[in-house]
């Protein structure tokens, strides 16, 4: 320990990192860049990267690194802190700390690499958390704590919504909620229980056809932000 007086305030890098959640394909996907320089060059990462100055909020330096590494307006997204990561060897260059936010969106256009990636694209989370996936620094265990609380928010807030788009039927709602927490889940006793949550959904006073059989009735989100009760995922 140095001696009274002689302590210095630490030199600490701070950055931010995005995952941006979606389905896309049947899949829940994530989006990440490829690394165009060290390091890590060339190997996936969460876009992201460090304040501009000493004035930049988080905020801002979230929405500007979503910008210029895959060209998305955070404006367009749901964004929010998922928790700050600040292992003391993360990062090979110097001492990082990073705030992480995560994003979810039903669709997103296609990205545009930009700043300091040499590639921008969607990736099935499934095939990001396998062993052998190699992604820089820590964000492999970023997205699985992003995965896990979209799984956990969906028990408990209407979310599963916001992956869905503007009028869609409860098919479409509950295979959000099965691509997600990765399980089937019964169709009636889904209808059940959503229909059972004032405001989660609203009648958008048609229906739908996509196969033989009863049309399908078309909702859009309601006001409603929370589940009473909450819909637990099944275990096991």
């Amino acid at each position: 320990m140095p001696e009274p007086g002689e302590w210095r305030i630490p030199e600490v890098a701070v950055a931010v990192d995005l995952a941006v959640l979606t389905v896309h394909d049947n899949s829940l996907q994530v989006m990440v860049v490829n690394r165009g320089i060290p390091p890590y060059e060339g190997m996936p990462a969460l876009p992201g990267g460090f304040l501009a100055s000493a004035s930049e909020s988080l905020d801002h330096a979230a929405a500007r690194e979503l910008r210029e590494e895959t060209g998305l307006d955070a404006a367009a997204l749901h964004l929010e802190q998922l928790r700050t990561y600040g292992t003391p060897d993360r990062d090979p260059r110097r001492r990082v700390i990073t705030v992480c936010y995560v994003a979810f969106s039903p669709r997103l256009p296609e990205p545009v690499a930009g700043g300091d990636a040499r590639e921008a694209r969607l990736m099935p989370v499934e095939k990001v958390l396998r062993p052998r996936t190699r992604i820089a620094f820590d964000h492999k265990k970023i997205i699985r704590d992003a995965v896990e609380r979209a799984r956990a928010k969906l028990e408990y807030t209407t979310l599963a919504a916001a992956f869905c788009p503007p009028e869609f039927t409860m098919t479409d709602l509950r295979e959000v909620y099965e691509i997600v927490w990765g399980q089937r889940l019964d169709p009636r006793n889904f209808h059940r229980k959503i229909s059972s949550v004032p405001g989660f959904l609203v009648p958008a006073g048609k229906r739908e056809s996509k196969q033989a059989g009863r049309p399908a009735t078309v909702y859009r989100r309601g006001p409603a932000t929370t589940l009473h009760p909450a819909m637990l995922r099944p275990r096991g």
